[in-house]
């Protein structure tokens, strides 16, 4: 699986947990690194415990990828899932607030995921690009 798509899967994943403000930010042109950064929220210890067994099992079971490593804890409000060309920040709001990584690659290529909700349910999240992730021509 392409970096790409592994961010993107990343990302479908963390919706599925339902969580918040979810982005990918493309550092191809910004970082030897890492490919892509995606940073999402969870509202609770449980919450960003379930957003990072859900990433890490699914993609085990569904792909055999398995991170190089997983990081912090539900209890410091920050977890970092290390796919070597995709990390995974799954954060509480005040502490992503106070790290601001999407400040810190304002310059970098991004795009949001946008919760279309209805009144009888929750529909398929859209995109939004901010700009799309398309590789130059």
């Amino acid at each position: 699986m392409d970096s790409k798509k592994l961010a993107q899967r990343c990302r479908e994943l963390a919706d599925d947990k339902k969580a918040e403000n979810v982005v990918i930010i493309d550092l191809r042109k910004f970082s030897g690194v890492t490919d892509f950064m995606v940073v999402c929220s969870g509202t609770s210890d449980p919450h960003l415990r379930a957003i990072e067994e859900s990433i890490s099992a699914r993609l085990c079971d569904e792909h055999d990828v398995t991170p190089r490593a997983v990081d912090g804890t539900r209890h410091c409000g920050w977890m970092v899932i290390d796919y070597v060309d995709v990390i995974v920040h799954v954060m509480k709001p005040d502490v992503r607030e106070r790290y601001d990584l999407e400040g810190l690659w304002n310059d970098a290529p991004r795009m949001r995921v946008v919760r279309a909700k209805s009144a009888k349910k929750r529909t398929k999240a859209a995109e939004v690009p901010e700009p799309a992730l398309e590789s130059p021509s």
